[in-house]
Formats: structure tokens, sequence, C-alpha cells
């Protein structure tokens, strides 16, 4: 009998397709920054465990952190059709039982948990999404125990032969459902399974679970922008936004002077900072945060009602700088109509099939795979109608003109709605008063001015 094809083997066509849509990825978020990578072990066997805010994005972003190959699991249900299973084990994806499919269901994990002891064996990174769903919010999900599970037996069967690591991998997207937004990724601390079981060995495995449960989830607290998901969620998340330069600012004097003030790090340590804060203030101060974070309340629904982007409260340019960007919107409006009605096929296929989808998080992940699908194939459409219309050195010039013709369009759509937002904000004047006494009453409780 053939031996079996290990999943994390990879063949030719694979590599090729992994390599476009890494690419692709690089294409879809303007900038992608990963933090800590080196905390990543190389001595052992390694789970990444990252939180889920963005659909299948999350998985994209963990998997074009290097080229090494990396393998997943998936919920087992989707897993059914024949067809289908073949594609996600191509994909390098494992189905998992959860406890919600039965008891007797989770009983077939002990084949996903030996498959996945061959891929940790090999030094293959893991990936479990330990949330068990996607929240597009800044906060986590309870986690659930099946990470820990297959952590737990992993090490036994491994025994002594090498160590296994879990390691949080905190992503943090600047808009959860916008095309070509940013995305900062830290990795942190990693949890040494092995060394844990050691330092805990009067523990019952279910007690264990549970320990390893709760020290993953501060973990990856410290590497995301965590706000509890409470009543005042959004007010805290408004905050962040209103108070983001003074806290920079804060963040920069402290001791921090070598960092860049616009820097996405550097913005997250701030945004942390106000979380921080306000949470001290709900502890001590509970009537003086009710206050703020009320008044932060207002702040969102007002400018939610004024269809206003909260990059219109968070970014402070200059006259010049906000001039020049438009003019040159401006002038360069008649390439930025053509880019667009070049990439108006996938929008329309797009747009079409978020009108069925109910959860928002999953447009991204939509809007990305019609991208990656179509945009190929325009461009071939594109170039034989180029070069069988115009002289050889013009029909170049002109596809040359056309390959970030979606780059092009998404950032232009971008500029323009933030150009509307803030003449929307410019004309508001009790929201911009309203603003302006929310951040004043918030620092004055901080010495931050």
């Amino acid at each position: 009998m053939a031996k079996q094809k290990k999943i994390e083997n990879t063949g030719w066509l694979y590599e090729f397709l992994r390599r476009y849509v890494d690419l692709s990825l690089f294409q879809a978020y303007r900038d992608i920054r990963y933090v800590g990578l080196e905390k990543i072990p190389d001595d052992g066997a390694v789970i990444i465990a990252p939180n889920h805010t963005n659909a299948l994005m999350d998985a994209l972003v963990v998997l074009s952190y290097n080229t090494q190959p990396k393998v997943f699991v998936a919920r087992a249900d989707i897993f059914k059709k024949p067809a289908i299973a073949k594609i996600l084990h191509f994909l390098k994806m494992m189905p998992i039982m959860r406890i919600r499919d039965g008891i007797a269901e989770v009983k077939k994990n002990d084949e996903t948990i030996e498959k996945a002891v061959e891929v940790l064996m090999d030094k293959i990174p893991f990936c479990i999404l330990p949330e068990g769903t996607h929240n597009a919010k800044h906060s986590l999900l309870p986690l659930s125990k099946g990470i820990f599970r297959i952590a737990l037996q992993a090490q036994e069967m491994m025994k002594d032969t090498m160590p296994l690591y879990i390691v949080p991998f905190g992503m943090e997207y600047g808009n959860f459902f916008r095309f070509r937004s940013t995305v900062l990724v830290q990795v942190g601390d990693p949890i040494n399974v092995r060394d844990y079981i050691a330092d805990h060995a009067q523990l019952t495995p279910p007690e264990l679970m549970n320990l390893m449960k709760d020290e993953l989830a501060a973990r990856l607290k410290e590497v995301i922008l965590y706000i509890p998901q409470d009543e005042w969620y959004y007010a805290t998340y408004e905050l962040c936004a209103v108070t983001i330069n003074e806290q920079v600012n804060s963040y920069f004097r402290s001791q921090h002077r070598k960092v860049r003030k616009r820097d996405k790090l550097t913005r997250f340590h701030a945004n942390k900072q106000t979380v921080s804060q306000i949470q001290n203030l709900r502890s001590n101060h509970p009537q003086i945060a009710e206050d703020i974070l009320k008044m932060a309340q207002e702040v969102f629904e007002m400018r939610n009602v004024a269809g206003i982007s909260l990059n219109s409260v968070v970014m402070h340019y200059p006259f010049w700088n906000r001039t020049l960007k438009n003019m040159i919107f401006i002038i360069s409006l008649p390439y930025i109509i053509a880019c667009s009605l070049l990439v108006f096929p996938i929008s329309i296929i797009s747009r079409t099939i978020f009108k069925k989808l109910k959860d928002r998080a999953f447009f991204n992940s939509i809007r990305f795979f019609v991208t990656i699908l179509a945009w190929p194939l325009l461009l071939f459409i594109y170039g034989i109608i180029t070069f069988s219309t115009l002289p050889w050195a013009w029909a170049v010039f002109a596809f040359a003109a056309i390959l970030p013709s979606n780059i092009i369009a998404q950032d232009s759509y971008r500029l323009g709605r933030i150009m509307i937002s803030d003449l929307k904000l410019m004309f508001n004047k009790p929201l911009r008063t309203k603003i302006a006494k929310l951040r004043n009453y918030f620092l004055s409780f901080n010495d931050l001015k």
C-alpha cells in the first residue's frame, strides 16, 4: 500500500499559488508589519495561537509571516463534502470537532491529533484559532479548550523528543471591513507546554487546561488592543481615537524618544494607554469614568449619524499637507475614474455577494478571493485589447498604467471617503465642540498635556 502523503508536504502547484496569495495579500493591505517574530522558538514544535477578528484574512496573515508552510485546523462540518474536503486538505487544513458537536464526535479528534503530532514533529507551525469563531472587535472572546487538549496530548505523544510551544499571535487591523487597510502583528511570549506541565504536576488535566487557557488569554491581551466587550466598548474605542495624538505625544515624551509618532506600534501603545487609564478611572473614580464614557458614547452616536469616519477624528494633518493631497486627487481624477472602471467587475461581483452575507467580517475575505480569481482574467482581457488596438510602444505604456488599477481605485476610494468625511466634520460644529470637550475633560484627569 502506498504511503499516504503528509498534509504538510507541498508540490509545485501549492508553492505557485502560495506565492501568488502572499503577493496579493501585501497588495490587499497598504501595510502589514510583523513585530517580535524572533520570539517564535526554533528548538521545538510550535502551535500558533492568533486572535480571530477578520474571518479568513487572519489565516492568510499568519501564513505570510514567512515562506514556511503551515497547517491549520477548521471546524469539521465544512469537510463533509468530499470535493471540498480535498480542496481544504490541499490548502493544509485539517478538521477538528468541537464540544458543541457532541462528545462522541469530539472523540474523532484522535486522528487529527495524531496528524498534528506528525506536523509538529517535522517542526511545521500548526495554527489553531483558540477563540473558535471570529469577532470583529478589539477584544477577545473566551478561549476554547481544544487548543490545550491538542497541546497536552501532542506533548505526551512527543514525550521528551522536543518541547512544544504555544505562541500568542496578536493581530490588529486598521479597519476590519475595508480593503487596503493596515495590519499590525505582534508575537507574544510563548508558553513552553513541557515546562508548564512539569511546573503544575499536581493539577489534573482539566485544571491544567483551565490554567493554560487563562495564561494564553493574558498573553494575547498584551499583544492586542483589548477592550472589554461591555456597554462601554464603543465609547472606549471612541475615546482612543479622540485622544490618540495626545497619548502619542505622552508616550513619546516618557521614555520612547526614538519611536516614530505615526508608527503603527507607537499608536498601538498609545491606545493601550488610553484603555488602561479609563479602566483605572472606572475602578477608582466610577462616577467620573461614567461621565467621560457617556460623553464618548454621545460622540460615537453623533459621528455615526452624520456619516463621519473615525479617520477624520484621528488624523490631524497640517493644512498644506491636506490641501496638497486633495489637489493631487483632483488632478488625478481622470486616471482614477479609468482605474475604477477597469476594476468595476470585481466591485460588482463582491457587492453582489456582500448582499447575501449577514456578517460584515467576511467582506474583506470575499473581496480578496474575488480579486485574486478575477483580476488575472481581467488583465488578460485588457492585455489582448490593448496590444491588438495600439502600437506596441503605446500598448506597453497603457498596460503598465492598467496593472496597478485595483490598488489605485481602492486607495482613491479611501481618500475620497476621508475627504468627504473631513468636510462633514468641518461643517459640524456641535460634533467638533463635543469632541474638544471630551478630549479636554479626559485629559484633565491624566497628565498628557
